[in-house]
């Protein structure tokens, strides 16, 4: 089965360390016999050490939470104007007719087309980040509410009109557990989403405060190259943690929902 599947993909496997490996020793090795100007490309080791500092002064924590909490707004509420327009469109012919061609057209339109719009209404803090996190989750999670709510077999519509359920009960029952696979599938693109914006929202809107990708600029504008890399690696490593996580809850939702159906 499907849930089987996933979790069976999810155990760890040692050998995805070969190449992080392998990238480390030739970066040490490359700065030590300074094949590279060491004032670009710095030592693994003095990255370390920026790292450290960096954690030691709590600037990185400060940062790291201002980051989560701008993403956790936006994909909150992104998230669910995401799955209310899904229903909509998916559930209604009449709003699909109206709103469903002007959905499918600004989808298209990339998300960095937005910002000046962005930032001519609600500025370049907070509120304008959240903002654009929402805007980049609300599209894959409408578009898989919408998809799985389509794909639902006419034979579960029918269940519906048998046992007489009214519309609410037919979404909640029938409509959004048949649809859940998707659901997910599109939260879980959304948190992918959402943390890119984040950092990209963070580096185009940039404003006076903190966030990692506020930091990764103050590095670049003070040419610190190891608090750059610092960064990166940061917000590599938080994307991991969030699709990892991401993985194993879907996993487990689809497991309870295969022992459920």
């Amino acid at each position: 089965m499907a849930f089987k599947e996933k979790i069976s993909a999810l155990t760890f496997d040692p050998r995805g360390l070969v190449l992080p490996a392998l990238f480390l020793v030739a970066w040490q090795f490359v700065t030590d016999v300074q094949w590279v100007d060491t004032r670009i490309i710095v030592p693994p080791v003095d990255v370390v050490a920026a790292g450290w500092k960096w954690f030691l002064s709590g600037e990185l924590v400060s940062g790291l939470q201002a980051s989560l909490w701008r993403d956790g707004s936006g994909f909150l509420l992104g998230a669910l104007l995401g799955i209310a327009l899904g229903v909509l469109l998916g559930v209604s012919r009449f709003a699909d007719a109206v709103f469903g061609p002007t959905f499918h057209s600004l989808k298209h339109i990339s998300l960095f087309a937005w910002i000046p719009l962005i930032s001519a209404f609600f500025g370049r803090d907070d509120l304008a980040k959240v903002v654009f996190v929402a805007l980049s989750t609300l599209y894959p999670v409408a578009l898989g509410t919408l998809e799985g709510i389509r794909n639902i077999a006419k034979s579960q519509s029918e269940v519906a009109r048998v046992y007489g359920f009214t519309p609410r009960q037919a979404l909640f029952r029938l409509v959004l557990p048949a649809a859940s696979p998707q659901i997910i599938a599109g939260l879980h693109l959304g948190l992918i989403y959402a943390w890119l914006a984040t950092v990209g929202g963070e580096f185009i809107l940039a404003s006076v405060g903190e966030g990692i990708g506020l930091a990764v600029i103050r590095g670049r504008a003070s040419f610190h190259v190891d608090l750059i890399l610092v960064g990166m690696l940061v917000i590599g490593l938080v994307g991991l943690v969030f699709n990892t996580a991401a993985n194993h809850i879907e996993a487990r939702l689809l497991h309870w929902r295969g022992n459920h159906s």
